[in-house]
C-alpha cells in the first residue's frame, strides 16, 4: 500500500491502514523534506484539531463544499472519534468558548509528534524528498509508481503497490491536477478559500489591530454575508467573519476578481429601524457627554472615535450639539461602513482550496474512486472544504481514517 502526501489526511490514512492490517506494508511518500507542515503552523502554532459538534448534522453545516456527502462519513468517524483517537495516544483535547478544540498543551508539535509516533509504531515506512512522477494502473490491479528523489535512490525508480491513497492536499492551480485527470478523474476547478480582504485605501487604515467580537460583513450587491469576530489589519480586514464569508463565497468572489464593496455592520443586533430611536434616546439622556469619548455598543474607543470623525464631528462635539446630518452619517457608518475590496491575502500559512476531485466519482463510505479500482482519496485533494474553526482538519481525519481502513481490507481474488 502507498500513501501520497505527508499531511494530516495522509498520516491518518497510513496509520489507519497499518493498524487495521499489520501484515501489510504501508509506505508514505512525501515530496518535500517536511512532514505535517500545515499541522505545525495551524492555529497560530496551537493546531485547531477539530470543533465541538455533538452530531454529524451539526458538523456538516460548516462545510461550503461536501456537506451533504460527508454526513454519513462523519457518523462513522466524527468529532467524538477524533477526540478518543488522540486521547488514546496520550493527547487530550480542550474546548474553547467558541467551540474550537486544541491539544491541552496548546502546541501543534504535540499533535505532529503523536501522528509521527503512531505511524512509527504501526510500522508505516516514511520516505521524504520523494516525488511520484507517474502513476500507471496495472492490467490486473494495482499501480506502478515512478519515483524520483530520495525514494528512487534508495529503492529504485519504480514501486509497485496494490492500493494507493492520494492525500496530496489542495492547490489553487488547475494544471497541478492534470495527473489526476490523466487517471480519468474530473476535477472541479480549484479556487482559493479562507482568505482575508485587501482594502488599499481603507478608511480604517489607522486602526490596525483593533478587533470587534461581533460584526456582520456583507458583500454589496450579493447574497453573501456572515457574522462573527472581525479584525482590522494593515492590509484590510480579517477575522472569522471575513474568513467564513470568503469560504461560502469562494467561487463568486473568484468570478468577481476579488473586487467589490464590503459593508461592515458594527452593531448587528440593530437594524436602521431600531438604531435610529436608540440613538435619539441616548442623545436626549446624555446631551452633555462628548460623542467621540463615549463609545457605545461595546465598540473599541479607537474605532468609535474614527467613526464619529468620519461622521463629521470634532472631539469637543457633545451629543446635544450633534447636527442631524452628522447623526445620520454616524448611523449609516455603524450599519454599513463601506470598504473597497481590491484583492485577497492568504490567511497566514493555512491556505485552503475550494475544488478538487469531484465527489460524484468517489465512494464516500470507503473513499475509493468509482473510476479506478484500488485508488483512494482523502483530505483537501477532494472537492471538500470547511470554514475556519477546525473543520478542515476534521474532514482530513475522517476521510483519511475511512480510506485507510478500506484499503486494509484484503482484496478478494477471483479463481
Amino acid at each position: 500500500m502507498a500513501v501520497l502526501g505527508g499531511g494530516a489526511a495522509g498520516f491518518f490514512g497510513a496509520i489507519a491502514c497499518a493498524e487495521a492490517n499489520p501484515n501489510t506494508q504501508v509506505v508514505l511518500l512525501e515530496k518535500t523534506g517536511k512532514l505535517l507542515s500545515k499541522v505545525r503552523v495551524s492555529g497560530g502554532g496551537r493546531c485547531n484539531v477539530t470543533h465541538a459538534c455533538d452530531t454529524a448534522a451539526q458538523l456538516v453545516a460548516h462545510y461550503p463544499r461536501g456537506s451533504k456527502q460527508l454526513k454519513s462519513a462523519f457518523q462513522h468517524f466524527g468529532v467524538a472519534e477524533t477526540i478518543a483517537w488522540f486521547a488514546q495516544r496520550g493527547v487530550p483535547l480542550k474546548t474553547e468558548a467558541d467551540g474550537r478544540m486544541f491539544p491541552l498543551t496548546d502546541s501543534s508539535e504535540t499533535i505532529a509528534r503523536s501522528l509521527e509516533d503512531a505511524a512509527r509504531q504501526a510500522g508505516v515506512r516514511i520516505l521524504t524528498n520523494t516525488s511520484v512522477d507517474a502513476i500507471h494502473p496495472l492490467p490486473h490491479g494495482g499501480f506502478q509508481l515512478k519515483l524520483s528523489g530520495s525514494g528512487a535512490a534508495q529503492h529504485g525508480p519504480f514501486l509497485r503497490v496494490t492500493r494507493l491513497l492520494i492525500a496530496t492536499g489542495g492547490n489553487p492551480k488547475s494544471a497541478n491536477y492534470d495527473w489526476l485527470r490523466a487517471l480519468g478523474h474530473h476535477i472541479v476547478e480549484p479556487v482559493p478559500s479562507l482568505f482575508t480582504f485587501n482594502v488599499p485605501n481603507s478608511p480604517l487604515s489607522e486602526l490596525m489591530g483593533v478587533s470587534v467580537p461581533h460584526a456582520r460583513i456583507v458583500l454589496a450587491g450579493e447574497k453573501l454575508q456572515y457574522e462573527g469576530p472581525l479584525l482590522v489589519t494593515h492590509w484590510g480586514v480579517s477575522g472569522p467573519a471575513v474568513l467564513k464569508l470568503s469560504a461560502w463565497g469562494a467561487r463568486r468572489l473568484h468570478e468577481l476578481g476579488y473586487v467589490g464593496t464590503a459593508l461592515i455592520n458594527w452593531t448587528p443586533a440593530h437594524t436602521e429601524e431600531t438604531l435610529r430611536p436608540w440613538l435619539q434616546q441616548f442623545r436626549q439622556e446624555n446631551g452633555k457627554k462628548t460623542v467621540a469619548s463615549n463609545p457605545q455598543f461595546g465598540l473599541p474607543q479607537r474605532l468609535w472615535r474614527t467613526l464619529t470623525e468620519q461622521a463629521g464631528t470634532v472631539p469637543e462635539t457633545r451629543w446635544s450639539d450633534l447636527p442631524a446630518k452628522a447623526q445620520n452619517r454616524l448611523l449609516e457608518l455603524l450599519l454599513r461602513t463601506p470598504l473597497a475590496v481590491r484583492g485577497k491575502t492568504t490567511y497566514k500559512e493555512e491556505f485552503v482550496t475550494c475544488g478538487g476531485v469531484s465527489l460524484d466519482e468517489v465512494d464516500l463510505k470507503t473513499m475509493q474512486s468509482r473510476r479506478v479500482p484500488g485508488l483512494y482519496f482523502a483530505g483537501e485533494v477532494l472537492d471538500i472544504d470547511g470554514i475556519t474553526g477546525g473543520f478542515n482538519f476534521q474532514a482530513a481525519w475522517t476521510t483519511g481514517f475511512l480510506a485507510g481502513r478500506a484499503m486494509a481490507v484484503p482484496a478478494i481474488v477471483a479463481v
